[in-house]
C-alpha cells in the first residue's frame, strides 16, 4: 500500500468519543516530543512494536503526527517474534501492511533461550528485556534508524521508580530519552506523560488487534505487578498522590539528597555572602499538578 493510502486510512472520520481521547493523547505526546527533543527532522524512527496497547498506540500516534507535524520524519515498524508457542505471527504483518507502515519482522527464538537458562516460576523480564534490547539495537543499525521508540507510559515510569527504590537502591526510572552504552542509539518513549487507562481506553476504541505475552504477562507473581497494586492502594487512599510523584521525578532538589555525585557536601561552607540556595527550596510550594 502507498503512503497516500495510508495517509487516508489514517485520516478516516472518527467517532467524537475516540477523535477528544486521540487529541488529548496527541497534546501530551507532542509536549513530551517538544520537551525532550524526542524527534528531529529527518529521523528515522523504529517503532518497537510487541502487539500490545501500548506499542499499537504509538505507532497509531506517530502515524497522525506524521501527517500533522511541520518537520518530515520516517517510520519504520518492527516486531521481534520470540517464537512463544501459539504465537499469532499473522497478525502484526496483516495490520501493518493494511495500514500501509513499513515493517520488519526479526525471528529470534529468544523463547527457548529464557525457559533454558531461567528456573521454572522466576521471574524472566530481566533476561528476555536483554535479549530483546540487543537484537533490537541491531535491527536499528541495519535499517539505519535513528531512533528507537518504546510504548513505556506514565503508569510504567513510576513503577519502575518504585522498583528500583524497592529493591536495587536507586533512584531511577524510565526517562523520555536514553544513549545506548556505546553511544550509537537513542531510545525514546514518546507516551511517557499518557496515563496506562487512556491507552487502555485507546485501544478499545481503536479496536487493535491485541496479542497477548504468554512469555512474561502471565506470571502472577511479579514484583511490577504487587508495585502496580501498591500505587492503585494508594491512589484510592489519597487521589492524586500519583500525579505528585510523576511530578517529583522532572522536580529534583539535588541539595536536599544525599548523592555526592550531584551535589558537592564536602565543598560546601557558610558564607555571607547570601549565596546559599539549598534550603530554599524548603521554601518553595509545590507545582500544580496536571
Amino acid at each position: 500500500m502507498s503512503h497516500s493510502a495510508s495517509s487516508s486510512r489514517i485520516s478516516l472520520k472518527l467517532d467524537e468519543a475516540t477523535e477528544q481521547l486521540q487529541t488529548k493523547l496527541l497534546r501530551l505526546v507532542g509536549e513530551a516530543i517538544a520537551e525532550y527533543g524526542l524527534i528531529e527532522n529527518g529521523d528515522k524512527i523504529m517503532v518497537c512494536l510487541s502487539g500490545g496497547k501500548d506499542s499499537y498506540a504509538l505507532l497509531d500516534l506517530l502515524l497522525v503526527l506524521q501527517q500533522r507535524a511541520p518537520i518530515h520524519f520516517d517510520l519504520v515498524a518492527v516486531n521481534l517474534d520470540q517464537k512463544q508457542p501459539g504465537f499469532p505471527a499473522h497478525i502484526l504483518p496483516d495490520y501493518l501492511s493494511d495500514m500501509g507502515v513499513p515493517f520488519h519482522i526479526e525471528e529470534r527464538d529468544t523463547y527457548s533461550i529464557v525457559k533454558r537458562l531461567i528456573p521454572e516460576g522466576q521471574t524472566t523480564c530481566s533476561l528476555c528485556s536483554r535479549l530483546r534490547r540487543g537484537i533490537l539495537y541491531r535491527v536499528a543499525t541495519e535499517l539505519g534508524a535513528t531512533k528507537i521508540a518504546l510504548g513505556h507510559h506514565r503508569d510504567d515510569i513510576v513503577e519502575t521508580l518504585f522498583l528500583n527504590l524497592l529493591y536495587t537502591g536507586k533512584l531511577k526510572t524510565m526517562p523520555p530519552k536514553l544513549r545506548s552504552k556505546d553511544g550509537r542509539h537513542m531510545v525514546i518513549r514518546p507516551l511517557s506523560a499518557v496515563r496506562e487507562s487512556d491507552l487502555e481506553r485507546y485501544a478499545e476504541l481503536r479496536a487493535f488487534p491485541i496479542i497477548p505475552c504468554d512469555l512474561c504477562g502471565s506470571q502472577e507473581d511479579l514484583k511490577r505487578k504487587q508495585v502496580k497494586a501498591f500505587l492503585r492502594e494508594w491512589e484510592q487512599r489519597s487521589p492524586g498522590c500519583t500525579n505528585s510523584i510523576f511530578a517529583a521525578l522532572s522536580n529534583v532538589a539535588p541539595p536536599l539528597l544525599l548523592d555526592p555525585r550531584l551535589f558537592d557536601f564536602v565543598g560546601l561552607r557558610a558564607s555571607n555572602q547570601g549565596e546559599g540556595q539549598e534550603d530554599g527550596w524548603l521554601d518553595q510550594d509545590p507545582a500544580p499538578l496536571s
